[in-house]
């Protein structure tokens, strides 16, 4: 999810995978020093869309899809076999195609209208029953295509998509009786009411109206206008489970739908084209008016979707690494930009958490927010190769807080699900503010800013914000024992006065992101206010254990306490995961822990750094992870969530920028190219930019802070295209590292176009407009970036003076 920054801030001083493809793409490749280097790939790909497997992140609670979409489009139309995501790989029967999809979400989201082919008279409208079954064997899937064989009716199932609407090709075996089923009483979660009607002798309509996600009381409405290349044989419809031959219309509560019939005897291929809108039903007219005009080809929409994501993979072309390695580097690079998504029409209208329409000036808007995910690394991946994405997104967080009232925190659709905990809204824009994508918006977003950090949403707003802040300014933290509905208000979701030690720390960082901005528009006062807020995570700190620890209101440590599981006072996580969470001091964060030495031994111990010398992907399976889900089970390093993602590069503020190097290698083995290749959820594209920076030897520590930290590339080379967006240029940044392997990893040297670079970290502004990064890798390790005062900065350190 980041030059007026540099001049203003504080700078430093001077398993869970499948074992066999794990054995494929890194088990054990580290070794120990000397060790020899993998096979290389060679040039950079032709069509980098060939290395890509949408498969990756279908098993194992990945929870991605493999389904059809365009870039950040509305639509993703994909199969539904079941499971949180809407396809889960072991799963053998498909109930329908739906035109909606979030990708590594961990709950049930999504799915809306799935469509499904079937044969035969419609006699029973139960998707369990006339679900098909299907083979892997017999599925295929690349960038904008997805191709399945339904075994029980003999019909093969097509998908692409244009940015607003789906498309669906079927063939049927030679038949008179083939239908298209579309169920609106069905999707991946809670559908409140629905309805559907058939209009004329090729179209369907209807709207779909579901929420809950999560346990959250979030609502939102799709409509959807569905047209086929020729006209019904039959058509009908249901509502419950009893079909209606010949009727029109159904509607409300419960189970409804439509179908429609056609004569495959001669003819065998019937495609169905359908747009979405989140404004009415006229949105998805003119949605798919504009997008498809008459054109029912689904080849020809198929081939320019696929140039698309073509031109978009190109963003970044890597050379040398095994292949294996450039096809988990471009499966990333393809789950990265998936979202957020398209929210508003072809003519800008989209519908504001206001409920009500409004008309977006100047941007497009986007909608599907996981903001305590990707404010970490996807938000500054999109900036870089995406700016123009990045402002349009970073003004809709805007807009919600303008038609809504608050800004949000997980944001599904138009409504806020209140979903995770802390305030990640606010490196989020942070961030963009420090990249020149508000221009033009900036009082008003720090307005926004301000009222979220200082007091808490209106009884009646559906928002909880930072249902903790009034306890956090009383005394420095959340407390524990909180009692919701009487200490703190319930919106529903996640509330930060559950897990009061994660808030507190988070609190803590978004301050420190919230006083840059201020410092930058001028508001003194406040950012000296949030400047010594950014510390408050020192309060949590107690020095008799060496960990954060929550407190009562009373100013009491909790006791018992056990750190690994920390009373799950802090969310998806325990003391351990959580120790590096200071990402705004690092410094000071070192300091507490008795220095660089101290600091870098919890590190190794944090790593189970010895055993990764040996056997890397091993202790990242067997002592990292315990399980998907399992965020409480062990005191080291987690790489299925995001808490502790930037910890591997906590090693640079110890000066020892050589072990960064082993994590990050060893986290690189749990990207694989099978279905279970991603390493937790990918949460919106956040695991998978995690692994694009990294291979770059880049990584976005600390929202607003405007530098990457410096660490070893995983290719030989990357050309990397930065976006232009506006008056801001673009470029190309060329990333050489000559035989880079994961035993060849340890830096040497790096120059930036022809000058040493001493330090372990870099100005954003000194990449924005490209330039040639150079490294010199070793198999041993060398004392490049270990001296005092080459370590990145600690953006909220305590000013001097």
């Amino acid at each position: 999810m980041r030059s007026l920054i540099g001049g203003i801030r504080a700078r430093a001083a001077g398993t869970v995978a499948g074992v066999m493809t794990a054995a494929l793409l890194g088990g054990g490749l580290l070794g120990p020093p000397g060790a020899a280097a993998a096979s290389t790939a060679g040039d950079p790909p032709a069509d980098p869309t060939s290395l890509v497997h949408p498969f990756v992140g279908t098993e194992n609670f990945g929870n991605t899809f493999p389904g059809a979409s365009a870039p950040f489009g509305m639509v993703q139309v994909s199969p539904d076999t079941g499971g949180q995501g809407g396809y889960d790989y072991d799963q053998n029967a498909i109930h329908g195609f739906s035109q909606t999809h979030l990708s590594g979400v961990g709950c049930g989201v999504a799915g809306e209208l799935p469509i499904m082919p079937t044969t035969g008279a419609v006699t029973d409208v139960d998707p369990d029953h006339y679900r098909s079954t299907y083979s892997h064997d017999d599925e295929e899937a690349t960038p904008g295509y997805y191709r399945v064989g339904l075994k029980t009716y003999g019909i093969d199932a097509e998908l692409t998509a244009t940015r607003r609407t789906g498309w669906q090709r079927y063939t049927f075996p030679a038949t008179g009786a083939a239908n298209v089923l579309f169920n609106t009483g069905k999707a991946n979660q809670n559908v409140f009411g629905s309805e559907i009607r058939v209009v004329g002798d090729r179209t369907v309509e209807g709207r779909v109206e579901a929420g809950n996600f999560c346990a959250g009381k979030d609502r939102h409405t799709v409509y959807f206008t569905a047209t086929f290349d020729r006209p019904f044989a039959s058509y009908g419809t249901w509502r419950g489970t009893t079909p209606s031959p010949g009727s029109r219309e159904a509607a409300g509560e419960g189970g409804n739908g439509a179908w429609a019939g056609f004569d495959a005897s001669q003819d065998r291929d019937v495609v169905v084209k359908v747009g979405l809108s989140y404004t009415g039903p006229e949105g998805a007219r003119k949605n798919l008016t504009a997008e498809t005009g008459d054109s029912y080809d689904f080849d020809a929409t198929r081939a320019a979707l696929h140039d698309t994501w073509r031109k978009k993979l190109d963003a970044i072309r890597v050379g040398g690494g095994t292949e294996e390695r450039q096809r988990a580097f471009y499966t990333a690079l393809y789950h990265a930009q998936l979202h957020p998504n398209v929210a508003g029409d072809v003519d800008g209208r989209y519908t504001g958490f206001d409920g009500a329409t409004h008309t977006a000036s100047g941007y497009t808007p986007y909608q599907n927010f996981s903001l305590w995910d990707t404010y970490r690394p996807q938000n500054q991946l999109l900036e870089l190769l995406e700016p123009g994405v990045a402002r349009d997104v970073a003004l809709s967080v805007v807009s919600i807080g303008r038609d809504g009232g608050w800004l949000p925190r997980w944001a599904l659709a138009n409504s806020e699900t209140n979903i995770m905990t802390g305030d990640p809204v606010t490196p989020f824009l942070v961030e963009a503010w420090s990249k020149g994508l508000l221009a033009g918006h900036e009082d008003e977003a720090y307005a926004l800013l301000k009222k979220n950090a200082t007091s808490t949403p209106p009884a009646d707003s559906p928002y909880n914000g930072r249902s903790g802040v009034d306890y956090y300014r009383k005394l420095g933290y959340v407390p524990s024992g909180l009692k919701l509905g009487t200490d703190c208000a319930d919106k529903g979701g996640d509330n930060d006065c559950v897990h009061p030690a994660s808030a507190t720390l988070e609190y803590s960082a978004a301050d420190a992101a919230l006083a840059l901005m201020a410092r930058g528009l001028g508001h003194r006062a406040d950012a000296r206010m949030f400047a010594e807020r950014g510390q408050t995570f020192r309060t949590l700190w107690d020095p008799s254990i060496g960990h954060f620890r929550p407190r009562t209101a009373d100013g009491a440590w909790v006791t018992p306490y056990d750190p690994v599981e920390a009373g799950k006072q802090f969310h998806e996580g325990g003391a351990y995961q959580y120790q590096w969470l200071v990402p705004q001091d690092p410094a000071g964060l070192v300091e507490l822990m008795g220095g660089r030495r101290a600091a870098e031994k919890r590190l190794d111990a944090f790593f189970a750094y010895d055993k990764l010398l040996t056997d890397p992907a091993g202790t990242a399976r067997n002592d990292w992870i315990s399980a998907p889900y399992d965020y409480y089970g062990k005191p080291t390093y987690n790489p299925n969530n995001e808490p502790d993602l930037h910890a591997p590069y906590m090693y640079l503020w110890a000066g020892a920028p050589a072990k960064a190097a082993t994590a990050v290698r060893a986290a690189m083995t749990l990207f694989t190219t099978g279905p279970d290749g991603m390493t937790g959820n990918d949460d919106l594209g956040t695991m998978s930019a995690w692994y694009i920076f990294s291979s770059l030897g880049l990584y976005p520590t600390m929202s607003g802070g405007d530098f990457l930290a410096l660490s070893s590339p995983q290719f030989a080379s990357a050309v990397v295209r930065i976006g232009a967006y506006g008056t801001r240029q673009g470029g190309t940044l060329t990333v050489t590292a000559p035989g880079a392997s994961d035993a060849k990893r340890y830096v040497r040297g790096v120059s930036l176009g022809g000058r040493q670079v001493a330090r372990t970290w870099l100005d954003w502004d000194q990449i924005a407009h490209g330039g040639k990064l150079a490294h010199r890798l070793s198999t041993q390790p060398s004392s490049w970036g270990t001296g005092p005062g080459a370590e990145p900065p600690s953006v909220g350190a305590p000013r001097k003076g």
